[in-house]
């Protein structure tokens, strides 16, 4: 019993002497290490100091730059969103979009086709008939009866060829004339937060997606109501002149709508003088000096007659690029010398 006892008084003895030692690190030693930040911030230079452009006089020449000065103008306030060239809806039908599954509508055109003929065929049989027994009445050959029932059966042989020739209409051209439509529709798809912002009955704008200056006036029409409850969008169609062949169906467009206030002022360019980059962010180059050109962000409101009203941007008396600029932007990225 000594001996065990004996034997565990140096682990007593060195817990006591540790215990010193744990007390003076947690009150007076040395401090723990601080955590690392989770999140590091650096600060960069601004966007506009890293796109100064200086050049040559003969290379301002050889690019061909041409500079304008800012000046105040108006625009008719115009929402720019885009849509997709469909063919009219039949008469109370459906417009044809590029989702429309060619190939079955084809096959239901066919069949319409087929049946409007036969009730067509039909008709004109209950049509000589009611004739003859009509003649046949008149000359005191034949039955009143007779003549009643051919009445009957000539009206029951037009609401079937009316039908038939109803069904059709929904269907809309046929697949093969739809590359030869004279007028097609657009059809926009636009918030319903912002559809009373949208002025109803006025003509839109409709360009070719990246086309500035290659607008073809639309005016509104009526059509089936249709809308994406996912997206939260009703649609809106617009009647566009296409005698020319210049859009097909199932293709995007830009569209101009305009909306309930009126006309936008501000600062205005012209539209030759806008670059847009990948993301859709809209550009000037400005002259900041002699020989010195700086790329600027800007904000379009609204653009009519080849000139665009700014909302930001820029200040006025600002000399901007509105020839040449971009020649300046390949200049920048090393695409063009």
């Amino acid at each position: 019993m000594h001996a065990l006892y004996a034997a565990g008084m140096p682990n007593r003895f060195t817990l006591v002497a540790f215990a010193p030692a744990i007390l003076l690190t947690a009150c007076g030693g040395e401090p723990a290490a601080p955590a690392k930040a989770p999140v590091h911030s650096e600060a960069i230079a601004h966007e506009t100091e890293l796109v100064r452009l200086k050049l040559t006089p003969e290379a301002q020449k050889r690019l061909g730059i041409v500079t304008e000065r800012v000046g105040a103008g108006t625009a008719s306030a115009m929402r720019m969103t885009s849509g997709e060239i469909v063919i009219p809806a039949g008469v109370g039908g459906a417009p044809i979009n590029s989702a429309s599954n060619l190939q079955q509508l084809a096959a239901q055109q066919v069949a319409a086709d087929g049946e409007l003929a036969r009730a067509s065929a039909q008709l004109a049989l209950a049509r000589v008939a009611y004739d003859r027994a009509s003649a046949l009445v008149d000359e005191e050959a034949g039955s009143i009866r007779a003549r009643d029932e051919a009445k009957a059966a000539l009206g029951a042989a037009k609401a079937a060829a009316d039908a038939a020739a109803a069904q059709r209409r929904l269907l809309g051209p046929s697949v093969a004339s739809l590359g030869n439509q004279r007028y097609v529709w657009v059809r926009v798809p636009v918030f319903g937060s912002d559809l009373a912002g949208v002025q109803q009955g006025q003509s839109a704008l409709i360009s070719p997606l990246g086309q500035d200056g290659a607008e073809r006036s639309a005016r509104p029409v009526d059509a089936p109501p249709s809308a994406n409850a996912v997206a939260g969008t009703v649609d809106l169609y617009f009647a566009l002149d296409n005698r020319d062949r210049a859009y097909r169906v199932g293709q995007r467009v830009s569209v101009a709508l305009p909306l309930a206030g009126g006309r936008s002022e501000g600062l205005s360019v012209p539209t030759s003088a806008i670059l847009r980059d990948i993301y859709g962010g809209e550009w000037v180059y400005a002259k900041a000096e002699a020989d010195t050109y700086v790329r600027q962000r800007i904000e379009v409101a609204a653009t009519e007659g080849g000139r665009a009203i700014l909302s930001r941007g820029l200040r006025p008396g600002t000399l901007v690029v509105t020839a040449g600029a971009a020649e300046l932007f390949g200049t920048e990225f090393g695409v063009a010398h």
